[in-house]
């Protein structure tokens, strides 16, 4: 808001008179904030880590001078930012480049054309049939085809029926779906009216985290203006067809990203799931037939409709139809949202799209699928991203987190840490899912701190296996995955750690020690006055010494230590 409330200055006091519209996130996030200035002639410039200092500047040279400030700019609609130009967005088209909160944008770019489209001019089964002719599968992480459970819901007997919109996005590191609400949320309405039409239903729910406000306001906003242009509510376009939505917020429980977990929590009751059948396009909110998919799939439907499914499907590959959205992090140095064909590599993903490893550090592994996802090692970086090749590595798509690791990952911390995270979340209804995960916990603990013993590596793969194939939901099947794919690929990791009681990356505290080198140390004290226990001594300009029996292994003195002297040495 600095930077609107600067630009909004800056032309005031220029008197001029601009056009200033805020947008949703375009996903270069290692750039913002971003400012875009579009010319007479459309050409839009893209300038990136805006300050209100440099707002002054680009008023001076590019607003009033006619020349861009080459040292800001990121790119341009004629030479796209590398981080753009390598994808193609259906889900993502007009995130960054609407107002979310102004219907008119939305329909300017075709927006709830496909709805009128359908309920005017298609009969609900043509509209199952171009979903079904798109391939598209369901992004919250299973990949389910869409179609099947749009028919299912369909044929299912009933009069009332519901369409959910699963914007409960809980795993950490992933912001494709909050995105997505919060950049163009009447996509997601759209596309969950469209689904209603298809299935017969009158009335669509949102399961949405409270953790985005922001998302949760501007599908309000998003609502409210679909009810007063009449694209929901009743007799939609005429048609005879009603539909309406609302908001219903939940708490953040990772076990609801489950479909009869998510059922269970609209309906007031813990979020936990049952066994299926009966699934919920049969038996599903109040036990009536229910489609539930995710905030990214329903984006997707609108563009289907309006450009057919044939179109979506010429996208992918043979399997894995149209894009998918990534949510990429880590120790990449472009970060950001990331939404590619599905065939496209994942070398291509992080080293083209993302520029490579942050200070040009060797890769070591890519995390895919949220914590229960798995952890790809570099002789998988061809590996195509679609649904089957991920899983015959041992990750999963999951919703599509994406994190890259560089060589000071450990990988049985890494383990350990997304473990914590799904034992945590576990809703404890299964005895394999609920002890299982605590007790992996336990060993990968003991193997952090040093105390790991012969024949835990052989223990974490049975336990891990009879959880997997023990477990009723999706959770609690797919937890052992960062333990298992870590063992796979990076097996020698663990065997170091229990054999010689070491940590080759040099993260686990327990096996670890700092030191000071006395050739590389200048005296600077930098580390002394920055240690939180005090433990570092020594006389300005003279080798300091950490007193090993104190030090608490923070790292403290290993990022104030001067890039100059690079005097402090991990064991």
């Amino acid at each position: 808001m600095k930077v609107w409330e600067a630009v909004k200055a800056e032309a005031e006091r220029r008197s001029l008179e601009i056009e200033m519209q805020q947008t949703g996130c375009v996903g270069m996030c290692h750039h913002e904030p971003l400012l875009d200035l579009i010319d007479d002639g459309g050409e839009v410039y893209t300038y990136g880590h805006v300050t209100p200092g440099r707002v002054k500047r680009i008023f001076d040279d590019h607003v009033t001078g006619g020349q861009p400030v080459a040292e800001y700019l990121v790119g341009t609609s004629s030479q796209p930012n590398d981080f753009l130009s390598g994808q193609v967005r259906i889900a993502l088209r007009n995130c960054g480049v609407i107002d979310p909160e102004e219907i008119r944008d939305y329909c300017a770019r075709g927006g709830y054309a496909a709805l009128r489209q359908a309920v005017t001019a298609m009969r609900p089964e043509e509209v199952i049939s171009e979903v079904k002719a798109s391939g598209l599968r369901g992004r919250g992480g299973a990949g389910f085809p869409s179609w099947v459970k749009w028919q299912a819901a369909r044929q299912a007997e009933g009069d009332v029926k519901y369409i959910i919109c699963n914007a409960d996005e809980g795993d950490p590191g992933a912001f494709m779906d909050r995105s997505i609400l919060e950049g163009d949320p009447h996509s997601v309405l759209e596309g969950m009216a469209l689904a209603g039409y298809a299935v017969g239903a009158g009335e669509g729910v949102i399961y949405v985290r409270a953790e985005y406000p922001l998302a949760v306001r501007r599908l309000e906003v998003a609502i409210k203006q679909a009810r007063k242009e009449g694209v929901l509510g009743q007799n939609i376009f005429g048609s005879g067809f009603s539909f309406d939505i609302r908001i219903k917020h939940g708490a953040g429980a990772f076990v609801c990203g489950e479909e009869t977990a998510l059922i269970a929590s609209l309906e007031g009751e813990r979020g936990m799931p049952r066994l299926k059948p009966p699934y919920p396009a049969e038996q599903g909110y109040w036990g009536k037939p229910t489609v539930i998919n995710n905030v990214e799939t329903y984006a997707n439907v609108p563009w289907i409709i309006s450009q057919g499914g044939k179109a979506f499907a010429a996208v992918g590959t043979d399997k894995s139809k149209g894009t998918k959205v990534f949510a990429l992090a880590g120790k990449v140095k472009r970060g950001g949202l990331v939404e590619i064909p599905m065939g496209v590599s994942l070398r291509k993903v992080i080293f083209e799209i993302g520029g490579g490893i942050k200070s040009d550090r060797k890769f070591k592994a890519v995390q895919l699928g949220g914590p229960s996802g798995g952890c790809i090692s570099e002789q998988l970086l061809d590996t195509p991203v679609d649904y089957e090749s991920i899983v015959a590595t041992g990750a999963i798509m999951g919703s599509g987190g994406m994190v890259v690791m560089d060589d000071t990952t450990c990988m049985v911390d890494i383990a350990r840490f997304f473990l914590d995270f799904t034992r945590k979340e576990s809703c404890g209804k299964c005895v394999q899912c609920r002890i299982g995960t605590k007790r992996m916990l336990e060993i990968l603990e003991r193997i952090v701190n040093g105390e790991g013993r012969e024949g835990d590596i052989e223990l974490l793969e049975e336990i891990a296996n009879q959880v997997k194939q023990g477990s009723l939901c999706g959770l609690g099947q797919s937890a052992p995955n960062p333990v298992l794919t870590t063992i796979r690929y990076f097996r020698e990791e663990y065997e170091v750690h229990i054999r010689d009681h070491r940590c080759p990356a040099r993260q686990c505290r327990a096996l670890i020690s700092y030191r000071i080198d006395p050739e590389r140390c200048g005296g600077c004290g930098s580390c002394a006055s920055k240690c939180p226990v005090g433990c570092i001594s020594g006389k300005k300009k003279e080798p300091h010494v950490i007193d090993q029996s104190q030090c608490i292994k923070c790292g403290t003195c290993l990022e104030t230590c001067p890039s100059r002297y690079k005097a402090i040495i991990v064991e």
